[in-house]
C-alpha cells in the first residue's frame, strides 16, 4: 500500500475515520473484489458503512453467469462463512445495500465487540462459482477517553485520547461538570477541584463524548447514561437509565426533556416529567443507590425526544450541556428476515428500531415457542410451517414457503396466432417468491424460459403451443404449479403436396398423393384434378391402387378449418406407359400408281413418346426409323408385309401392313390381254362342254332345247367353281372386265386356298391393314383390270 491517507467522515449518528482510503483489489481471471478502504476506525455508538465492488466472468462454459447470493462475514463455522445477518451479536444492527457489481454493509450502534476484519463473499449460478475478497476491511471501534496525568497535586494535565489516529487539525470540545469550556486542543491543563468532572469530544460530533472522569478524586459530580440512543415502538414502553454521583448530599433529582422547555414556567428551570403531560405514564425507579431509571409507558410518536437526569445539592446543581439519552418512537416494523445458509434457512427478527438487547417472542403456526427470546431463531425451520416474531405486544407478519402456484392466462377465448398472450404465475409466499417459467418438452434438464412472474408472448406463434408450468421459490421452499396447455389456433398454412413414389410413375403402379398443411384445429382436405373435385376428408390422401394414363394431369388440394382456407399449387402427375397398338395409315389412300410416292405413317399413344422403326417381313435390317416411312418411285418389288414398331423404355408394340404393288402401264397391257384371253377361253370351253352335256341330256329326255338363246350362264359356272373354293381360309379378290361389250360386265370372285409363305407368327401380328394397288392399261382400250389383295 502506498501513501497511507487519513480522513474524517460524518456518519448518520457518529463519525468514521478512514485510516487507509487506498483501494484494495484482490482478484484473478476475471474474479475480484475491490474495497474502498482497507482500515476503518469508528467511534462506539456511531454508524459505519463499508463499501466494495466486485467482478466475475460474464460467461462460463457457454452459460451466462448471475449472482445468486452475496453477504458479509467475520466468522467461519467450520470452513463455511457465517452471514453477519445471522450472527445474533449483530441482530437488528446490520443492513445490506447491494446492486449489480457493488455492495455496502451498514452497522449502526457500533460496539467495541464489532472490531474485526470484514470480508465480502459472492456466489454465482455455476458449479464452484464462489469468491471471497481477502484480505478484507479491518474495522476498529473505539471511544474517547479522558486520560489524567500522574501528578498528585491539584494541578494536572488531561488528554482527550482515542485509539484512532486523528488528523492534527481536529478540534476538540471539553466539558467541566457537564458544561462546555474553551480549550479546543486534545490536551487540557487546570487546577482541579475534587468535586469536578471532565469530559471531551470531537467538535461537530459531541453526541459521542467521552465518559466523564473525576479531576482529582474518585468521587465527584457526574452523570453517565446507560444508552445514548434508544428506539421503541409506538404504544410500547421504554426504560431509560443512568448512574450519578455527587461529592455533596443530593437534595432532589428528576428527569426532564429540553425539547419541552416551552411548557416550563421558566425556560431556565427544567420541570419534572411527572408534572407534565406524562402524568400517569411516567415512573421513576431507584433500584440501587446512584442509579435512576425512567419508565415511560404507552409511547406516542410525540414522546420522541432527548431525556436528561438532573440532581441538586446544597452547593451544586447538575445542569449539563452534555447529551443525554435520545428516544425515538416509531411505528412497529418487526419482520422476520430469512437468510440462506449451508445449514438451512436462518430466521432473524429484525427491526430498524430494536437491537439484540430487546426481548423477543417467537411463534410457530401462531403458537408461542417457549424459551425463544433471542432475535435469532435457533430451532429447526420446517418448510410446511409459518413463523413470526413479536415484541411488546407487536407481532411481525409470518414467513412461510410458497403455496401451490397457479397460472392465469390473459385470454379467455381461443388463442389466435400473432395475438398477445400473457401467462401470470402467482403464489402466496413470504418472503415474496421468485418465479421461473418452463415449457415441458420431455427433457429432464429443462432450461428456464423466464424468471419473471409473467411470461409474455407479444406475437404468439404455433411453435409456442405446449404445456407450461412455473415454480415459486423463496428461502424457505419451492413449489411447482400444475401444467397449463397453451393451444394456439390458426388458419391452415400453404399446403405441401407430396407424391409417393417420388420417382417416375408407371402405369399400373400404386401411387399416393398426400396433402399436408399446418393448421389448428386440424384441416380438412379437398383434392382437385384440373379444378374438378375428387375427394374430401380429414386425411389429405388420394390413393391410386393401379394408376392409369387417364389419371395423369394437374392435381391440387385445399386445406381449410373454421379460421380460413388455402389451396396448394398444382402438382403434375405424369403416368408413363408403353406404346399402345400402333395405328398405320397409307397416303394416298386412293389408288396408288406405279412410279408414284407412297407414305406410310405409324402412330401410337405412349409416354414417354415412342420411337418408331419400320421393318419389311423377312428382312433383318430396318427399312426406316421415325413415325413416317416414305417410298418414292414405288415398284412391284416393294410389295410385301411391312410393320412398324413403336418403342419406349416402358415397352413396345407393332402393327403390320401388307403392300402389293402391280406392274406399270406397258406391262399391264400385256398382262391384261393375256388375262382377258384366258378369261374368255376358259369360260367358253366350259360353256361348250356344258352345252354339249345339256344337249345330250335333252336328247335323252325328249330332245328339248334350253331357252337361253345360246347364252352362257356364267353365274352357274362361277357358282360351280365357287363351291370347292369356299373351304379356303384366305381370299384373293379380282375383278374382270370383259371388253366385248363395254356395257356388260361379268364378275367372278376366285378364292385361293392359302397365301403361301404365311407363318404362325404372322397370325399373331397385332394388326393387318389392307391396301389397293391399281394398274392402268393405257395402251389397251377399253379393257381394264384391277386387283385387291389382302390378308
Amino acid at each position: 500500500m502506498r501513501g497511507a491517507a487519513l480522513s474524517l467522515r460524518a456518519a448518520a449518528s457518529g463519525f468514521v475515520i478512514f485510516l487507509r482510503t487506498v483501494s484494495v483489489i484482490q482478484g484473478q481471471n476475471g474474479w475480484g473484489v475491490t474495497f474502498s478502504s482497507s482500515q476503518i476506525c469508528a467511534l462506539k455508538g456511531s454508524t459505519v458503512e463499508i463499501n466494495c465492488t466486485y467482478t466475475h466472468p460474464s460467461r462460463i462454459d457457454g452459460r451466462d453467469t448471475t449472482v445468486e447470493e452475496s453477504f458479509w462475514f467475520t466468522k467461519l463455522q467450520g470452513t463455511v462463512p457465517v452471514d453477519l445477518r445471522t450472527d445474533s451479536g449483530y441482530a437488528g444492527r446490520v443492513e445490506y445495500s447491494c446492486s449489480e457489481k457493488s455492495c455496502s454493509l451498514r452497522i449502526r450502534d457500533l460496539r467495541e465487540s464489532d472490531s474485526a476484519e470484514y470480508k465480502f463473499r459472492f456466489i454465482i449460478n455455476q458449479e464452484g462459482g464462489r469468491y471471497t475478497g481477502s484480505p478484507g476491511v479491518r474495522l476498529r471501534v473505539t471511544g474517547f477517553q479522558v486520560q489524567r496525568g500522574n501528578s498528585k497535586s491539584h494541578k494536572t494535565q488531561l488528554n482527550c485520547h482515542s485509539s484512532c489516529h486523528l488528523p492534527r487539525q481536529t478540534s476538540y470540545i471539553w466539558y467541566k461538570n457537564g458544561r462546555k469550556i474553551w480549550p479546543k486542543r486534545s490536551l487540557y491543563s487546570d487546577t482541579f477541584n475534587s468535586v469536578d468532572s471532565y469530559s471531551c469530544a470531537v467538535e461537530g460530533h459531541d453526541d459521542v463524548p467521552a465518559p466523564p472522569v473525576c479531576g482529582y478524586r474518585q468521587s465527584c459530580n457526574r452523570v453517565m447514561y446507560t444508552n445514548r440512543r434508544i428506539c421503541a415502538f409506538k404504544g410500547s414502553s421504554v426504560v431509560i437509565s443512568c448512574t450519578y454521583s455527587s461529592y455533596y448530599t443530593i437534595r432532589s433529582k428528576f428527569w426532564f426533556s429540553p425539547e419541552r422547555s416551552h411548557q416550563w414556567q421558566s425556560p431556565s428551570q427544567p420541570e419534572d416529567l411527572s408534572d407534565s403531560q406524562f402524568a400517569g405514564r411516567v415512573q421513576v425507579l431507584e433500584s440501587e443507590r446512584g442509579r435512576s431509571t425512567l419508565r415511560i409507558t404507552d409511547l406516542t410518536e410525540s414522546d420522541s425526544a432527548e431525556y436528561h437526569f438532573k440532581f441538586i445539592t446544597r452547593w451544586f446543581e447538575w445542569n449539563s450541556s452534555l447529551p443525554g439519552t435520545t428516544l425515538t418512537v416509531t411505528a412497529p416494523d418487526l419482520k422476520v428476515q430469512v437468510i440462506s445458509s449451508p445449514a438451512g434457512p436462518q430466521l432473524i427478527c429484525y427491526s430498524s428500531c430494536l437491537t439484540d438487547r430487546s426481548p423477543f417472542i417467537w411463534y410457530q403456526n401462531d403458537e408461542k415457542i417457549e424459551k425463544e427470546t433471542s432475535p435469532s431463531y435457533t430451532g429447526y425451520v420446517d418448510p410446511a410451517d409459518s413463523y413470526s416474531c413479536g415484541h411488546e405486544g407487536h407481532r411481525s407478519v409470518p414467513v412461510y414457503a410458497p403455496k401451490l402456484p397457479f397460472v392465469l392466462i390473459s385470454l379467455t377465448g381461443d388463442i389466435m396466432r400473432d395475438s398477445s398472450v400473457t401467462l401470470t404465475c402467482s403464489s402466496d409466499a413470504n418472503p415474496a417468491a421468485k418465479y421461473t417459467w418452463y415449457k415441458e418438452n420431455g427433457d429432464p434438464d429443462l432450461q428456464p424460459l423466464s424468471k419473471d412472474p409473467q411470461l409474455v408472448f407479444s406475437s404468439i406463434q404455433s411453435s409456442d403451443s405446449g404445456e407450461y408450468n412455473c415454480t415459486a421459490e423463496n428461502q424457505l421452499g419451492r413449489r411447482t404449479s400444475k401444467s397449463v396447455f397453451v393451444d394456439v389456433k390458426y388458419a391452415p398454412r400453404l399446403p405441401s403436396v407430396s407424391v409417393s413414389p417420388s420417382a417416375e410413375i408407371v402405369e399400373g403402379s400404386s401411387v399416393t398423393l398426400t396433402c399436408s398443411s399446418d393448421a389448428n384445429p386440424a384441416a380438412n382436405y379437398t383434392w382437385y384434378k384440373e379444378n374438378q373435385t375428387l375427394i374430401q376428408g380429414p386425411e389429405g390422401i388420394h390413393h391410386f391402387s393401379s394408376i392409369s394414363s387417364e389419371d395423369r394431369g394437374n392435381y391440387s388440394c385445399k386445406s381449410e378449418n373454421q379460421y380460413g382456407e388455402i389451396s396448394s399449387s398444382f402438382v403434375s402427375i405424369d403416368v408413363q406407359y408403353g406404346p399402345r397398338l400402333p395405328s398405320v395409315s397409307v397416303s394416298p389412300s386412293a389408288e396408288i400408281v406405279e412410279d408414284s410416292s407412297v407414305t406410310l405413317t405409324c402412330s401410337s399413344d405412349a409416354n414417354p413418346a415412342a420411337n418408331y422403326t419400320w421393318y419389311k417381313k423377312n428382312e433383318d435390317s430396318p427399312k426406316a426409323s421415325g413415325q413416317i416411312f416414305t417410298i418414292t418411285d414405288i415398284r412391284a418389288e416393294h410389295s410385301g408385309n411391312y410393320y412398324c414398331e413403336a418403342q419406349n423404355r416402358r415397352g413396345r408394340h407393332n402393327s403390320t401392313l401388307q403392300l402389293i404393288v402391280v406392274a406399270g402401264a406397258g406391262k399391264s397391257a400385256a398382262i391384261g390381254t393375256i388375262t382377258a384371253i384366258l378369261l374368255l377361253v376358259v369360260p367358253l370351253a366350259v360353256f361348250i362342254w356344258i352345252r354339249r352335256k345339256t344337249s345330250l341330256t335333252q336328247q335323252s329326255s325328249g330332245g328339248k332345247r334350253p331357252d337361253n338363246g345360246g347364252q352362257v350362264n356364267l353365274s352357274e359356272v362361277c357358282a360351280t367353281q365357287r363351291q370347292p373354293a369356299e373351304q379356303d381360309v384366305e381370299l384373293h379378290y379380282a375383278s374382270i372386265h370383259h371388253s366385248v361389250n363395254q356395257e356388260e360386265a361379268v364378275y367372278c370372285n376366285i378364292r385361293q386356298a392359302r397365301l403361301h409363305g404365311r407363318t404362325e407368327d404372322e397370325d399373331e401380328e397385332d394388326g393387318v391393314d389392307y391396301t389397293i394397288v391399281k394398274t392402268n392399261n393405257t395402251g389397251h382400250a377399253p379393257g381394264q383390270a384391277s386387283s385387291l389383295l389382302g390378308t
